[in-house]
Parts: C-alpha cells; sequence; structure tokens
C-alpha cells in the first residue's frame, strides 16, 4: 500500500445539473461511469467527483451535517504565466468567480484564485521551481 496518494476528490455540490454543466464549460470531459446522482471526471493518476451536498453527508455517515466549502484549495500548475491567465480566464468565462486575478507573488511564482459555482476554491499557478512533466503532471523535485 502506498499511503502518501489521493486517487478521487469528491466535491459537495448545490446542484449536480449546475456542477455538471460548468465543468463541461471548462472543457473537462466527463466520464462514462457518470450516474444520475455522481459525476466522475478522470484526471492524470485520480479522479475527481460532483456529489450532491446531503447525499455526500448521508454518505458519510453524518446526515445532519451542514457541508461547507473554501477551507482548501485545488490547483492546478501550468508552465507559463500565460497559461495561468488562460486557464484563470476560462474559468470566469465558464462562470467561476474571480478571487484573485493571476499576479506575481511573494513566493517568486505566479498565481490567482477562482471559486466554482459551489464555492470551491481552485488555484491556478505557475512555480518557476518547478518543472511539469510532458503530460502536465507534477513531481517534486
Amino acid at each position: 500500500m502506498t499511503p502518501q496518494r489521493v486517487t478521487l476528490i469528491t466535491l459537495g455540490v448545490a446542484d449536480l445539473a449546475e456542477a455538471r454543466e460548468f465543468y463541461a464549460r471548462l472543457g473537462w470531459r466527463e466520464h462514462d461511469q457518470s450516474q444520475e446522482t455522481v459525476v466522475f471526471f478522470q484526471m492524470h493518476g485520480a479522479v475527481l467527483g460532483l456529489f450532491p451536498l446531503e447525499e455526500l453527508a448521508k454518505d458519510q455517515g453524518r446526515p445532519e451535517a451542514r457541508l461547507s466549502v473554501g477551507a482548501m484549495t485545488l490547483a492546478q500548475n501550468f508552465a507559463t504565466e500565460a497559461e495561468v491567465d488562460a486557464a484563470f480566464t476560462a474559468a470566469v468565462a465558464a462562470g467561476g468567480t474571480a478571487l484573485k486575478s493571476p499576479e506575481k507573488v511573494f513566493w517568486g511564482g505566479y498565481s490567482g484564485y477562482w471559486a466554482d459555482p459551489d464555492g470551491h476554491v481552485w488555484e491556478v499557478a505557475m512555480n518557476p521551481f518547478w518543472t511539469l512533466n510532458d503530460d502536465g503532471s507534477l513531481t517534486l523535485p
């Protein structure tokens, strides 16, 4: 067993149809394993899932919980500042909310933040100290 891994990230969403349409507008292709109550997107080595908030709380064994968002960030790293700008612009054009426009940041890179319709926060970044693999995945040096 490899303990340091994440194979599935599930985002709780208020409106599954709206979330599905938003990620489709971003250019994400839904996997055929999606069902009426859950949507899956294959990523590099992992899967992103969308699941209704109330159903996610029930599945977690805490049906009375009010699930929330914003306490974590999902990130996409890019090779250039222009790619960061393009990804940020595409997310906002698809219906995402601009939180912080991409800019040069204190740690020497370039990044910005946007949120999906449910408030899940995404960072788009270029880190000059990290080289992306040919397939866009990231392995720390």
